[in-house]
């Protein structure tokens, strides 16, 4: 949900560009809640009994198999997560929001930011242009990641075939 948080922080309005991470933030919580046994006034247990179709890969129905008192209580917790990590993610945001702004401003630049140029912004540093790695070295790493040139002379590249004696 940051991104309904930085609009509220940045422009004061929110549009409907967050509705899907509202609806995926709601259902991940119902399940931490229903299905994980993840919070601590329902504890370890699951709650509905799931109907789905293995070939599908689906679910097809979910039977409540619990009271409606369980059910508010449900809805509660679901609430409840929802809601402090809401919290919890807009104070980080607040506090943050330089490093917000800062990171806004170069995406509207380079539209694409890689993972350390995001650290680097973080961290109150610029940003440098991703460097292109080198064709051939990236095309001759073996799998721990060493290049050919770095490689004992005797183990030959991966994918070569070995010289029969």
């Amino acid at each position: 949900m940051g991104g309904r948080i930085a609009e509220e922080i940045t422009s004061g309005s929110i549009t409907t560009g967050a509705g899907n991470d509202i609806e995926r933030a709601t259902e991940l919580a119902h399940k931490m809640v229903c299905e994980w046994g993840m919070s601590d006034a329902m504890g370890p247990m699951t709650f509905g009994k799931r109907e789905e179709q293995i070939f599908l890969g689906r679910e097809i129905s979910k039977t409540q198999d619990y009271s409606e008192e369980t059910a508010v209580r449900i809805d509660q917790e679901t609430k409840k997560l929802v809601m402090d990590n809401y919290e919890r993610s807009r104070q980080l945001l607040v506090e943050n929001k330089a490093i917000l702004l800062r990171i806004a401003e170069e995406l509207l630049i380079h539209e694409v930011l890689d993972a350390d140029q995001v650290i680097r912004l973080t961290k109150g540093l610029t940003i440098e242009a991703p460097k292109p790695a080198p064709v051939a070295a990236a095309a001759q790493a073996d799998e721990t990641g060493r290049r050919e040139s770095e490689r004992p002379s005797r183990v030959p590249p991966i994918g070569t075939a070995v010289p029969q004696e």
